[in-house]
């Protein structure tokens, strides 16, 4: 089974988005080995690029030899479902590798995450929180896992 892993800054703290997470984990590990590593939240005493510096290098220490760094940015490729779905296929299905997904806090992700990410993906052209982000990834990821397979979750 291939592997998908996570890296969010912060933890879930909306009731809401804790269990939408929870069920759209359990049905895209029907699909993939998934793991998650948390990055706490940088000091809110610090301005905001230091906090971001801060998580950044909490990211970067968790990055494993073999992985492809996908961060979800505002300025990130549009993609369709579809695209996606093409997109994770070719990450999972290469050897020796998994496709690592990176959502930063509040207020976004250091420029050193940027930096070292092989891909960028929005997942709208609005800005959305970050916790609303993990909920809508799961989802899109739990979506593709379904074309994959073609089941009839999605819809042309």
């Amino acid at each position: 089974m291939s592997k998908i892993s996570f890296i969010w800054v912060g933890k879930l703290k909306e009731s809401f988005a804790q269990e939408g997470c929870a069920h759209y984990w359990k049905k895209l590990s029907r699909f993939f080995k998934l793991e998650e590593s948390m990055v706490k939240d940088g000091p809110s005493k610090l301005p905001n690029d230091d906090r971001n510096r801060k998580e950044g290098e909490g990211i970067l220490a968790k990055m494993k030899k073999g992985d492809v760094l996908v961060i979800l940015d505002e300025h990130g490729d549009r993609l369709t479902s579809r695209q996606l779905a093409k997109r994770l296929r070719k990450w999972t299905d290469a050897p020796n590798q998994r496709p690592v997904f990176v959502i930063g806090g509040p207020f976004g992700l250091s420029d050193e995450v940027k930096a070292a990410a092989r891909y960028s993906i929005r997942l709208s052209d609005m800005t959305l929180p970050h916790e609303l982000a993990r909920l809508l990834l799961l989802e899109q990821l739990y979506r593709a896992g379904t074309i994959h397979k073609n089941m009839p979750y999605h819809h042309d």
